[in-house]
């Protein structure tokens, strides 16, 4: 579904993405775990369109996209739930919503997908005409994921979904990935609490530096030693 082909990035003269490879492959979740600084951001934003790579290929349903501007590859089937939420503060959470399927015409589609999300999402059904600022970090993730959702996506591209969020959202936002998954989602999880990530995941990716070091099935590497030391916190 999506191959990343020896992809460079860089930020001015700083390299950041040093030739990543990797495939993620329809109904899968895949896992890219890393620490801070390592380039995982800067990735999920080649992949849609918001930076453009110094080198290397992108390539979802077999048709290059590197290069594509991000309206177009929204139409193509991938969506974001960007870092930090990034809602319209000073817009409604029900506009927050319409703006995640401004790629569509069926009215009465986005209408139904709407109820749907706010029959699944109690706390954005009551606050569906206050503002988006006004709702905690816990139900911000739930409208960006929501938001993403409004397009249809064939894929979806999460970006730290349980950054600064309670251990009790934690656990929450994870179920719903996996429900997700469950009703035919693939998902491309970039998060930092790798032991969640590859629980829930089938195959995973370590960033270092701008590389990735270790690859294999999510099984694999929460028994690897190294991953377990580096990103688990155990000796």
């Amino acid at each position: 579904m999506l191959r990343v082909s020896d992809l460079v990035t860089h930020y001015g003269n700083i390299q950041v993405l040093r030739g990543i490879s990797l495939e993620v492959t329809e109904g899968e979740i895949v896992a890219f775990i890393g620490a801070n600084g390592a380039g995982k951001s800067t990735l999920l934003k080649a992949i849609s369109g918001l930076i453009r790579p110094t080198r290397g290929e992108i390539s979802f349903m077999d048709r290059r996209i590197d290069g594509m501007i991000p309206e177009n590859i929204v139409r193509l089937g991938i969506s974001q739930v960007p870092e930090g939420r990034n809602v319209f503060p000073l817009h409604t959470v029900e506009t927050n919503l319409d703006m995640g399927a401004f790629i569509r015409k069926d009215k009465e589609g986005i209408r139904k997908d709407k109820e749907f999300f706010f029959d699944r999402f109690p706390s954005l059904k009551r606050m569906r005409k206050k503002m988006a600022g006004l709702l905690s970090g816990g139900e911000q993730q739930m409208l960006a994921i929501s938001r993403a959702l409004m397009s249809r996506p064939k894929l979806i591209l999460m970006d730290e979904p349980s950054m600064g969020l309670a251990p009790v959202l934690v656990h929450e936002i994870f179920r719903i990935i996996e429900e997700l998954h469950k009703q035919g989602t693939t998902i491309f999880l970039v998060e930092q609490n790798a032991r969640k990530a590859l629980k829930i995941s089938q195959r995973g990716y370590v960033l270092e530096t701008g590389q990735i070091v270790i690859q294999g099935s999510s099984d694999a590497l929460l028994g690897d030693e190294r991953v377990r030391k580096a990103y688990m916190g155990e000796n």
